[in-house]
């Protein structure tokens, strides 16, 4: 009997340790530098001696701790900043609210390290539904005054292109025909959209040359053959991650550099993207 009850303790610690050493792996996982992913997209009517744009995507940074207080966010910044992007996009979500965080920043904390983003055409953000969540008002402000665009329903002409902001569909505060209306109004030009939340896509009155959006962290959490626990998407899987073609219409999606609610990751590490815009035939 003794050595019975010997024998399931030992099982019983075996699995605890094997419990440990998953939660720690997840947790390294989640502190890993960004993967660099790169694509390109052929515009038709691209401007005649426009030189190809280098658009740098980044989403999710989710600032909390433990797994990215401001600190870690700025020595991301620093490595992407030699990446040497034309255009920096900022799919929502710079906060977070996790259920194991150890710390909540300010939004002046959380700001901070992306006013060392650098790029000549500028930052520029879509709030996220986390933003919403937290300080939409306070975390504006701190951006506004690092020099960073915050686009909420509205468009912005950026050289050649036509930047339009689609605010958080998540959490209500999208309105697609305001942002196409404002990208119209500013002329001719190449038209991209920046969104948190790519759910928005199914409803664009017209293709764009490339959509850039967040929010999924390409599931966060992937098991081995069950896949993702969740997509956060009313759409399933159909905008899960990465680089889609969607009827017609280019979509990109981060996986994010921050995490959601847990601070783990499997099988889906944090990722960046820099997508080069230009003329047909335009190098990969």
């Amino acid at each position: 009997m003794a050595q019975r009850r010997q024998g399931k303790w030992r099982w019983f610690a075996l699995l605890v340790l094997l419990g440990l050493l998953l939660l720690a792996r997840g947790y390294w996982n989640a502190m890993r530098d960004p993967v660099v992913r790169t694509a390109t997209v052929a515009v038709a009517d691209w401007p005649a001696g426009q030189p190809p744009l280098r658009v740098l995507l980044l989403s999710d940074t989710h600032v909390a701790g433990p797994d990215m207080p401001p600190a870690r966010l700025a020595r991301i910044v620093g490595r992407l900043n030699r990446l040497k992007a034309d255009l920096v996009l900022i799919a929502g979500d710079l906060v977070s609210e996790k259920r194991l965080a150890t710390h909540i920043y300010s939004a002046r904390e959380v700001v901070a390290p992306l006013g060392r983003l650098r790029a000549p055409l500028g930052v520029v953000v879509a709030p996220g539904n986390h933003d919403h969540w937290f300080d939409p008002v306070a975390l504006r402000r701190e951006l506004e005054g690092q020099g960073i665009l915050v686009l909420q329903n509205r468009a912005v002409r950026l050289g050649p292109l036509i930047v339009g902001g689609v605010d958080d569909d998540y959490s209500g505060h999208d309105d697609v025909p305001a942002t196409f209306a404002a990208m119209a109004a500013l002329g001719p030009g190449v038209p991209v959209l920046l969104t948190h939340s790519p759910d928005v896509v199914p409803g664009l009155p017209r293709p764009v040359a490339a959509v850039f959006a967040g929010h999924t962290h390409c599931g966060q959490i992937r098991l081995p053959i069950i896949g993702a626990i969740s997509y956060v998407s009313r759409y399933g899987d159909r905008f899960a991650c990465g680089d889609m073609n969607d009827q017609g219409q280019r979509v990109f999606v981060g996986a994010g550099l921050g995490t959601s609610i847990l601070p783990l990751r499997y099988l889906t590490p944090p990722d960046v993207w820099v997508v080069t815009l230009g003329p047909r035939g335009t190098a990969r």
